[in-house]
């Protein structure tokens, strides 16, 4: 089964709505952007959401301390890191804490670098978005699905999993997920109707056409 995750939370019914749906992971952003919140604003979020459902939080170039507060704070089960995934900076975070580490590889052509090996070493998981100058996601720009499915492949055959980002919506995920069978799925803009703000019936659109992939 594909485990969703559904990013860029801004308010507390949406992450409620979301968790409703089945989904496996919620996502609040402080890297920064239209869905960026403060720890406070996080708190509030995410506060009715259960504790089966796991609470992501992405980051960008916080230091591993802040990244460690966040996450006490907020009870993360993962941390993405969308920006400076280095060995270094990845052993820091793991001192102070024990959830998954989620470095983030941004797709920038047609092919992936042979340092997708080493990024995807350094954690749990894996996430793939696309490459926009000047932004770190939800920009809603798919990744070039065929392009790199072969070596996506390569990944999951060696053990790897790996969260597929990148201009995920309703009307394409099945094609996404036939492409390149990831592990999670992960959607932000592709289930809103203005940034941060989810159309709860996109939202229920994008769980069915999942789950019904899923049963096939």
């Amino acid at each position: 089964m594909t485990d969703i995750k559904f990013c860029g939370m801004t308010r507390a019914e949406d992450a409620e709505y979301a968790a409703s749906l089945g989904a496996a992971y919620v996502g609040v952003i402080f890297a920064g952007g239209p869905r960026s919140l403060t720890l406070d604003r996080a708190k509030e979020v995410l506060a009715n959401v259960p504790t089966a459902v796991g609470r992501v939080g992405v980051f960008s170039d916080q230091s591993p301390d802040e990244i460690i507060h966040f996450a006490d704070a907020l009870g993360l089960r993962a941390v993405q890191l969308h920006s400076g995934a280095t060995a270094a900076r990845v052993r820091a975070i793991r001192a102070g804490f024990d959830g998954d580490i989620w470095p983030v590889y941004r797709v920038a052509g047609a092919t992936l670098g042979e340092d997708v090996w080493s990024v995807a070493d350094l954690g749990e998981a894996l996430v793939f978005d696309s490459h926009v100058a000047g932004t770190l996601g939800g920009t809603g720009v798919p990744l070039p699905w065929e392009a790199i499915a072969r070596e996506m492949h390569k990944l999951s055959r060696v053990g790897w999993r790996f969260v597929l980002a990148g201009g995920l919506r309703p009307e394409n995920i099945e094609t996404a997920m036939m492409t390149l069978m990831p592990d999670i799925v992960d959607v932000s803009s592709g289930v809103e109707s203005a940034p941060g703000i989810k159309d709860h019936d996109r939202m229920r659109a994008f769980r069915d056409a999942v789950a019904s992939l899923d049963a096939k």
